[in-house]
């Protein structure tokens, strides 16, 4: 549903104007407060500021330039920022995704960010029904669809173990059968030998695994500390 400002679709009265950014303050806002209080990157200023600026992008895009609407050799697309609007937050939004050598994260605060500008956009544009059902949906997405997914889905974790020892001749089958007996599934493996370490005759093996939920990450490395022939375990 679309709510018009007036009766000329090229102008806009100032009370509408301030209704439509005040709107996009609070839908961007409802928004940013649950990603800070998630402790995300994109928090509560980012996602008002994006709101708000893809809201008086939208509102230039379709007013500003209504002075040129009678001018023959003029064509005017109410569209056109929008469009840019759309094409520039994904530059945000790829600032909050991380790569962190096992794993991606940020890829829901960039989504967010993403969904926040397109709020500000149908807000500029006077779909306020729109704009608030959405941002009702996002709510909904981020902090319940989240505990869900906790709950139920993400029922495994993945982690890097490092662990060094002198001889793993040795040491690996008493560390496989403790990684079957507390089902931790092996992604990857990978062996490696510091300059360092070559005059101790140690050896790094890095084990890239899937923990249960269930399973305790500080008593898993503990437990692997207590091997014999391990020196020391880390995880990441």
């Amino acid at each position: 549903m679309m709510i018009s400002a007036a009766s000329d679709p090229w102008h806009i009265s100032e009370l509408h104007i301030l209704i439509r950014l005040l709107l996009a303050l609070v839908l961007g806002g409802l928004i940013g407060f649950e990603r800070e209080q998630s402790n995300h990157a994109a928090g509560f200023r980012t996602n008002i500021l994006v709101c708000l600026g893809s809201c008086l992008l939208m509102l230039l895009s379709m007013y500003g330039f209504s002075s040129f609407v009678d001018e023959t050799n003029v064509r005017v697309d109410p569209a056109r920022l929008a469009a840019a609007v759309i094409t520039g937050i994904g530059f945000l939004g790829a600032g909050t995704i991380l790569f962190t050598g096992k794993s991606i994260t940020g890829l829901t605060t960039a989504a967010s960010l993403w969904v926040v500008s397109a709020i500000g956009l149908a807000v500029g544009a006077g779909f306020y029904f729109a704009s608030g059902v959405t941002t009702v949906m996002v709510l909904l997405t981020l902090w319940a669809f989240n505990k869900f997914e906790k709950r139920y889905i993400s029922a495994k974790r993945e982690q890097l173990i490092k662990v060094k020892a002198k001889d793993f001749s040795s040491t690996l089958q008493s560390l496989n059968d403790l990684l079957v007996s507390k089902k931790v599934t092996i992604r990857k493996i990978q062996m490696e030998q510091n300059e360092g370490d070559k005059e101790n005759g140690e050896s790094v093996l890095q084990m890239y695994v899937t923990l249960p939920k269930s399973q305790s990450q500080l008593v898993l490395l503990e437990q692997i500390k207590l091997l014999e022939g391990v020196s020391w375990v880390s995880s990441e």
